[in-house]
């Protein structure tokens, strides 16, 4: 599986960047795929290369590139909870800082120049993300209703805009929940949410696990829950990329 790092030039710099896609020769579908808070790390890379596996190039850009390259905290092989609250004392001002305003500032850096890869096919591309990148990916496809025809977030806090971010996407969506952040009530007022807003959704609650499930370095990762995501997001690609 080919692989780069990469660069993208941004309003305020350079954001770099991994890419997996198929050594095929050919041109693919883009996806863009938003990390955790944690960022770029093997979990990520290893990610990417499974998705871009079924035929897609696969984007993953440094969030916090404005602190510095990835990592932008030193990581632990494993996160574990002893780790967490110290790793989140450095994180927390990046995410402070990352505003709405940066975020759609890098998301036409990252979605221009994803779209512009020799690799990657002409037509729409898709929005993955997890944890605050799913609120990202959520954003990024509000903001781009013409390119992005696919956004999944997953175990993200995807509420955090109201509802007023719904009624913008004309993307496909697929929302996992975690057990743990989600009661069965919110989930009902989150989807009549969607619902109001006229969305093309899925919403669920995956179960059994807790936030930040889909990450294999971390205590609450679920491999069932993992599983279920790839799929739940491999069929939303093949639908809306014509991919299979």
């Amino acid at each position: 599986m080919p692989t780069k790092t990469l660069r993208i030039p941004t309003a305020d710099g350079h954001a770099d960047a991994f890419a997996a896609f198929p050594d095929r020769g050919e041109r693919h579908p883009g996806v863009l795929m938003y990390a955790d808070g944690f960022g770029i790390r093997p979990v990520l890379r290893e990610m990417a290369r499974e998705l871009a596996g079924h035929g897609y190039y696969v984007l993953v850009p440094n969030l916090f590139y404005r602190h510095g390259p990835a990592p932008v905290v030193e990581l632990p092989e494993h996160i574990g909870e002893e780790a967490r609250p110290a790793i989140f004392a450095q994180l927390m001002p990046l995410i402070e800082a990352h505003t709405t305003e940066r975020v759609l500032s890098d998301a036409e850096a990252y979605l221009g120049f994803l779209t512009a890869q020799p690799e990657v096919g002409a037509g729409p591309v898709a929005v993955t993300g997890y944890c605050i990148g799913g609120l990202l990916a959520m954003r990024t496809a509000a903001a781009h209703p013409g390119q992005v025809a696919a956004v999944a977030a997953f175990h993200g806090p995807v509420g955090a805009d109201g509802p007023g971010l719904f009624s913008e996407l004309s993307a496909q969506v697929h929302l996992g929940h975690a057990e743990g952040d989600m009661t069965p009530e919110a989930l009902g007022e989150l989807n009549q949410a969607l619902d109001a807003a006229g969305a093309d959704y899925t919403s669920e609650i995956y179960p059994g696990t807790i936030h930040g499930f889909t990450m294999s370095d971390t205590d609450a990762f679920s491999a069932s829950g993992l599983q279920h995501h790839w799929d739940r997001l491999r069929p939303l690609l093949e639908r809306t990329l014509g991919n299979s």
